[in-house]
């Protein structure tokens, strides 16, 4: 596992960790103003919700990975409930991506824009990854581009995109609702097609998904032969070169998962 924050002093809000049987990524959400709202902040929000969610996946076996993480949910909201106010739109939200081994099976679980990748060894890596975001967000994206960026503008334009989260036709992420769980995107496939699996947060996934630096096999090979910071090295040598933003960056790369 390796995660690295967008710059120096500012706080990674993204966290990784994993159990015997199984690993998760959070990537923690937030826009500037978000600390009236919740005194803790989205690192907190993030480490609090991965910290919960591995325990309930150490813990308990015979619960879906939607309904653990509807729980997961529910107990970092309560642990804010009386502090902050959790409902307000730009309070702290994350999203997931969860693999669990389960007898014969490798289950998965991605809500938001986080994503994993499942290499199969007959054939080309799976990708999972929940697009609503991203496809809700084309339509904001000239608006956003011609606004100054850390402006009041760029910022409205910000919350009126997160007004679509967690309702009907919009996105889900983890935030104070148990319920946006159920939108998840999930599966499961035999361990025996597997020969690896990583989960990567959105400011890692940028290699294929915007920067175009290779495709996912091509990711799977730069896992094998140089580990996960040889990704976040690529993905900050091309945010420099186009000047674009970094954002915290965060890969879990999972191997012999046959193995106890």
């Amino acid at each position: 596992m390796t995660s690295a924050a967008a710059r120096t002093g500012h706080p990674n809000e993204d966290f990784t960790g994993a159990v015997p049987t199984a690993a998760v990524l959070i990537d923690g959400a937030g826009i500037p103003g978000s600390e009236s709202t919740c005194r803790h902040g989205v690192a907190w929000y993030a480490g609090r919700l991965g910290g919960r969610l591995l325990s309930l996946l150490s813990l308990v076996r015979d619960r879906s990975l939607p309904a653990l993480l509807a729980e997961a949910i529910e107990q970092v909201t309560d642990d804010h409930r009386d502090t902050c106010d959790v409902a307000a739109p730009i309070s702290p939200s994350a999203t997931v991506a969860v693999l669990r081994l389960s007898g014969g099976l490798i289950e998965h679980l991605v809500l938001g824009d986080s994503v994993l990748v499942l290499d199969r060894a007959g054939g080309a890596p799976l990708v999972v990854s929940d697009p609503r975001e991203v496809i809700i967000s084309r339509s904001y994206l000239p608006a956003l581009e011609a606004a100054t960026e850390g402006s009041d503008e760029y910022h409205r334009v910000l919350r009126d995109l997160r007004a679509n989260r967690n309702q009907p036709g919009g996105f889900w992420v983890a935030k104070d609702d148990p319920r946006a769980a159920e939108e998840a995107i999930t599966g499961s496939c035999p361990i025996s097609e597997l020969t690896g699996a990583v989960l990567l947060s959105n400011g890692a996934s940028r290699i294929v998904d915007r920067f175009g630096l290779t495709d996912w096999p091509g990711v799977m090979a730069v896992l094998a032969s140089s580990g996960p910071a040889e990704i976040i090295h690529r993905v900050r040598q091309a945010e420099k070169l186009h000047a674009v933003a970094a954002d915290d960056a965060t890969i879990a790369h999972c191997t012999d998962l046959g193995v106890n």
